[in-house]
């Protein structure tokens, strides 16, 4: 299983779900969370993380895994509509990797 093709493959599908590329909200969920707006799919996200963070508390393995697949799901949908590729996040991945977490946090402009 290769996730750089499964992201990729997934990106290309969220993308001719918006609008602009013909995405009908009548058959497919993702066109509907785009057809409503951003508060949408931003809720979903919401919805996700808490539903991890239980499963997580609950140390349910299935549940951990099932509600991650749903989190990265809804933040792909997020990153489509704002268009940002997932290659984006792995190169900033890539530029944190070897840095200690505390360095990093303190480098940001915004921390």
């Amino acid at each position: 299983m290769n996730a750089d093709l499964i992201f990729a493959e997934l990106a290309a599908v969220l993308k001719s779900r918006l609008p602009s590329a013909g995405g009908d909200p009548d058959s497919s969920y993702v066109a509907k969370l785009y057809a409503k707006g951003p508060d949408a799919f931003l809720k979903k996200i919401g919805e996700e993380a808490t539903e991890l963070v239980m499963a997580a508390k609950d140390q349910n393995r299935e549940a951990i895994i099932a509600e991650t697949a749903d989190l990265w799901f809804h933040s792909l949908v997020a990153l489509n509509y704002y268009n940002i590729e997932p290659n984006d996040i792995m190169a900033e991945l890539a530029r944190r990797q070897g840095i200690s977490g505390l360095v990093e946090k303190a480098n940001r402009k915004d921390a």
